[in-house]
């Protein structure tokens, strides 16, 4: 299993990847979406999500759970707002939804198949408009997923083009992490 610092730290290089890439700021529309798409790249490839986040399914496409969080704590909001201390070093909120990032990421924490699935989510739709970016993302995952539950593992490889040998090594895997093998 992975531990949750782990994932926060994974969280927020990705977060600075994609503000760095985008320019130095983005708003967290486009940054959960770009992380979706990497997210789902990964997966059908590799078999594991970058940040291990879950994505919900909000009404304008999926959100990452944790992604989100870590940013509302700029605000004092969410499930992380105790952690706005340690999230300030990072980012500073432009406006409610648009946040800059002042350090680089820390390319040590990702690894070379997510950096390049980040690169080409980013490349393939850093110049789509808020609409065109929720209409793309509400792919056959979002739409198999009631709003504001968690959208499984599974559905998003599948809407990816994951083939059913990735998707049963991809269940196969998390089970076993659920179980405490892996």
């Amino acid at each position: 299993m992975v531990k949750l610092e782990d994932k926060i730290t994974t969280t927020i290089n990705s977060i600075l990847y994609i503000i760095q890439k985008l320019g130095g700021k983005g708003d967290f529309h486009k940054i959960f979406k770009l992380m979706y798409f990497a997210d789902q790249k990964h997966l059908t490839r590799y078999g594991s999500l970058i940040s291990d986040d879950q994505y919900i399914a909000m009404n304008n496409g999926p959100v990452p759970s944790m992604a989100y969080d870590i940013l509302k704590a700029l605000r004092n909001e969410g499930l992380l707002a105790k952690l706005k201390n340690q999230v300030e070093p990072y980012f500073e909120l432009i406006s409610d939804y648009m946040v800059r990032a002042k350090v680089s990421p820390d390319l040590d924490e990702l690894s070379e198949s997510e950096l390049s699935c980040i690169d080409e989510a980013i490349k393939e739709n850093k110049d789509l408009d808020f609409q065109e970016l929720t209409r793309k993302s509400h792919d056959a995952a979002w739409e198999r997923t009631s709003q504001d539950c968690e959208i499984k593992i599974d559905d998003i490889a599948e809407a990816g083009g994951a083939n059913k040998d990735m998707i049963e090594y991809i269940n196969h895997v998390r089970e076993n992490q659920n179980a405490g093998l892996g």
